[in-house]
């Protein structure tokens, strides 16, 4: 005892680890087989604006006369439904309309409805370029006065663009929508066309100068005479 007391005793040693005799497992080989619902990446696609289908419609006077007022208009119109909305003829004027269909970009861009009356000869009020702003479904409409001062036919073109401004960045684009010819005769006080007054007023010229040519009263006496004189 005593020696054990004065050597000490010593640990004890860790019983070691038993040896395995089975074998580790083997990795398991990736699957072939697809999830049943596998998950890709969406991809955003753009969807291309949807024209807006309107109504185009300018209404003139054909005949007007000279010195007196009237109003050229120009319609664009579509009904909240998205239909055309029927056009009345009105007395007296020529309507002529087409249908058109506009880029449906309102909600990122402004747009914008420009107008332009050409014509040479009429006093046009108001002259160059109008503009209305253009929201969907709602009605523009462009009027312009004419008056002529002489008689005669008038051709002038009625223009109609879109302008197209970016709501973010504040680009423009602009398009030609419309140009629709018009023809407008002046006559004068009592109604007789321009080619009728034209024609009146050459052979009032003609007539006017046999009536004032020199000797023109000796000759017809002279002729008068000599007829009196073989009757006799």
């Amino acid at each position: 005892m005593a020696i054990l007391a004065c050597g000490g005793v010593g640990a004890a040693p860790e019983p070691a680890e038993p040896q395995s005799t089975q074998a580790a497992p083997a990795e398991e080989a990736p699957s072939t087989e697809q999830p049943d619902d596998p998950q890709f990446p969406i991809i955003a696609v753009p969807i291309p604006a949807i024209p807006e289908t309107r109504r185009l419609t300018i209404e003139y006077p054909p005949r007007i006369r000279a010195g007196d007022s009237d109003v050229v208009r120009l319609t664009l119109e579509v009904d909240e439904a998205g239909a055309l909305t029927p056009t009345a003829v009105v007395e007296g004027n020529v309507i002529t309309g087409e249908t058109i269909e506009i880029p449906n970009l309102y909600e990122t861009h402004h747009v914008i409805a420009e107008a332009r009356f050409d014509v040479a000869g009429l006093q046009v009020s108001p002259t160059g370029l109008s503009s209305q702003t253009l929201a969907p479904g709602q009605t523009v409409r462009f009027f312009w006065s004419i008056r002529p001062d002489e008689v005669g036919i008038y051709r002038g073109t009625v223009w109609l663009h879109l302008r197209f401004v970016d709501k973010v960045s504040g680009e423009e684009s602009q398009t030609a929508v419309s140009a629709q010819i018009v023809e407008i005769e002046a006559v004068n006080l009592f109604g007789i066309p321009a080619n009728v007054v034209r024609f009146a007023g050459g052979a009032g010229s003609i007539i006017g100068s046999i009536l004032g040519f020199p000797f023109l009263e000796d000759a017809v006496r002279f002729i008068f005479n000599r007829r009196r004189k073989g009757t006799r």
